[in-house]
């Protein structure tokens, strides 16, 4: 019996995959809200935001796990918007919370990046670019957010989405699961209800290329704006 079991593969339209980066979004403005102007004290918005950055991870795996995505190119033009709006929201990140802040761990776009790279290198299947993309994993993976098990999230995504099995679940499932060392809860395994009631409907939704990419430092440098009247009348921030 157990031989006769072939894992499903996993399909999510175009339309339903753009909500899933919207709700992250969505997800991820409303903890960055709670973090740079109410100083992380709601819990549900902290919670609410746990859930982003897989949704956004789990996206970006899931189209560069399409077919021909290395001959067209798309690993090198992903990471190249990766790199310039996460060098963009830099200034952003050091007017919220200084220096450190914005280059240890770096921020989001840049784990994407890491990601993207480590994927690009694993797609050429050769010995040479497979220790890359070990290096490109464990270094990348410690000088990013949320570390190494986004990197390991988005491996698994991308694994499972070009040959559905056992290994990739269980390191998607390792993952998540390790991410309580970074947020302390679990509510990062929201993801796959999530990504699963995704696959089981067929959204329409425009696509919008560079909305996200453009976003992230916009909203960035938006906080630091209204962060302004807020210390005037008072507020302050840790």
């Amino acid at each position: 019996m157990l031989n006769k079991f072939s894992w499903p593969r996993l399909a999510v339209s175009d339309g339903s995959l753009e909500a899933l980066k919207w709700l992250a979004l969505v997800l991820m403005t409303v903890d960055h809200v709670n973090k740079f102007l109410f100083n992380g004290t709601d819990d549900a918005a902290f919670a609410a935001g746990r859930v982003a950055l897989p949704l956004f991870v789990f996206a970006l795996a899931y189209n560069l796990a399409r077919p021909g995505v290395l001959e067209r190119g798309a690993y090198l033009r992903t990471m190249k918007r990766l790199a310039l709006f996460g060098a963009l929201a830099i200034p952003a990140f050091v007017i919220l919370g200084g220096i450190h802040a914005a280059l240890r761990p770096l921020n989001i776009m840049f784990a994407l990046l890491a990601l993207t790279a480590t994927l690009n290198l694993l797609d050429r299947r050769t010995v040479g670019n497979y220790a890359a993309a070990a290096a490109v994993f464990l270094v990348g993976g410690a000088n990013v957010e949320y570390w190494w098990p986004a990197l390991a999230f988005g491996l698994a995504v991308w694994w499972y989405c070009k040959r559905p099995g056992v290994m990739p679940m269980a390191l998607a499932l390792t993952a998540l699961a390790s991410l309580w060392f970074i947020n302390s809860n679990l509510w990062a395994f929201l993801t796959l209800p999530v990504v699963l009631a995704a696959s089981l409907v067929d959204l329409r939704m425009p696509r919008l290329r560079w909305v996200f990419y453009a976003y992230y430092p916009v909203h960035l440098f938006a906080l630091c704006l209204i962060r302004i009247p807020m210390s005037k009348a008072g507020y302050l921030f840790f």
